[in-house]
């Protein structure tokens, strides 16, 4: 029996109690992704992405290891909701215009002691104010760095449209903004490099596009080093008390950590391995987090359809962003139907072997998106189901 087999042998025995769909999480898989995570940053403390998560009580049991240090959140609501949770160190990754949520922010003194928001214009701090409300907590900020890399003059960019500050200059020139404004204090820095940290370089049939991206990515990363470092310096001659540099990613981890200017790393959907994590050459981890979806016909010979699975994760559309049928193994979808919103066909020989009320488990392209779909997460240990977790959706919570 492959690994994989015995895998499903010990889903299907631990959720034989359990209709499907469902979602669950391998503790054990969990726990090496997490530890493998924690060796990755060399020492330096991870931030925990929690849209990446996006259960609560996983994210406790992550915080309470060593090597893992506060939370990176997605919403501003969600921020005030975990600081209100007990979660003291919860640092907002995206701007925000949540002007109810920032009135609540600057009249709470836990809150605002608790929760960073990011910028990176000098208009949010504005909006921040006006939306102030009567609340006089100085709130606190963290400044994003672009990083995407820039060639050819500027006229090829590699890397997300996120921030509007590339240049140390830039950022600097914000971080006076910053501290010259009243009620406002300049506690961090970020810089996610995505196109390192979230783009596979081994992806599977195209070896001569994998060295492409490798080579970006080695040049990426050392134009990032020295510019992380101007624009870290820049930032201290005006804020020398900073309280951390964050940066990178699940998928580069060790090389942010190796950076002297980074204080801390972020990582999250290491945790739960989801197949966008299997084209990469500098980790492999075991996936944690699944879907069952339970056969309900048996078209033909070689075919089975299951209900529901069209999860799609988020991202310029294709095929890559579809889950992908796991267990057992040698199921692919129909091309003409793909992943469909009631029932899903599948093709291959394994589905001969499937009876109507059996499940098919399955891996969504991205991490915590999967939660958006199911309202608990069964914890697996060995072959039982030893709790069972409300996800975000399940605490009544859909943050986006």
């Amino acid at each position: 029996m492959t690994s994989r087999a015995a895998d499903r042998a010990r889903y299907d025995r631990a959720t034989a109690h359990l209709d499907a769909p469902l979602a669950i999480v391998d503790l054990e898989a969990f726990d090496a992704n997490a530890d493998d995570l924690v060796r990755r940053a060399g020492g330096k403390p991870i931030r925990l992405a929690s849209k990446s998560v996006r259960c609560r009580a996983l994210l406790e049991r992550v915080l309470a290891r060593d090597g893992f240090a506060g939370i990176m959140s997605f919403t501003l609501a969600e921020s005030l909701w975990l600081a209100r949770s007990g979660f003291d160190d919860v640092l907002l990754a995206y701007p925000s215009a949540d002007r109810a949520a920032f009135a609540e922010l600057a009249a709470d003194p836990k809150l605002a002691s608790s929760v960073t928001v990011m910028i990176d214009d000098p208009a949010q701090l504005r909006l921040i104010d006006e939306a102030r409300n009567g609340g006089r907590e100085e709130v606190r900020v963290c400044l994003e760095l672009d990083t995407a890399y820039k060639i050819l003059g500027g006229r090829v960019r590699i890397g997300a449209l996120r921030s509007p500050l590339h240049s140390p200059v830039q950022v600097a020139a914000l971080a006076r903004a910053v501290a010259r404004r009243p009620g406002f204090k300049l506690v961090g820095v970020m810089a996610y490099e995505g196109h390192v940290a979230g783009v596979g370089d081994a992806v599977a049939g195209h070896p001569a596009r994998s060295r492409a991206i490798r080579l970006m990515q080695a040049a990426a990363r050392k134009e990032l080093v020295a510019r992380r470092a101007e624009t870290i310096r820049a930032v201290r001659a005006v804020a020398p008390d900073l309280e951390f540099v964050n940066g990178g990613g699940t998928g580069s981890v060790q090389h942010t950590a190796a950076e002297r200017a980074v204080t801390e790393i972020a990582a999250g959907s290491g945790l739960y391995v989801p197949r966008l994590f299997d084209n990469y050459t500098s980790f492999s981890g075991r996936p944690a987090a699944l879907f069952a979806q339970p056969v309900v016909r048996r078209p033909g010979v070689g075919t089975v359809t299951v209900l529901g699975g069209g999860y799609p994760a988020s991202g310029a559309a294709g095929p890559d962003r579809s889950p992908v049928p796991y267990l057992p193994e040698g199921l692919r979808y129909d091309p003409q139907e793909g992943a469909g919103e009631v029932q899903t066909p599948l093709l291959g020989a394994p589905a001969d072997d499937l009876l109507i009320g059996d499940k098919v488990w399955f891996r969504h392209a991205k991490a915590g998106e999967m939660c958006e779909r199911f309202d608990a997460l069964h914890l697996v240990e060995g072959d039982r189901v030893t709790a069972t977790v409300p996800t975000y959706r399940g605490e009544g919570h859909t943050f986006l």
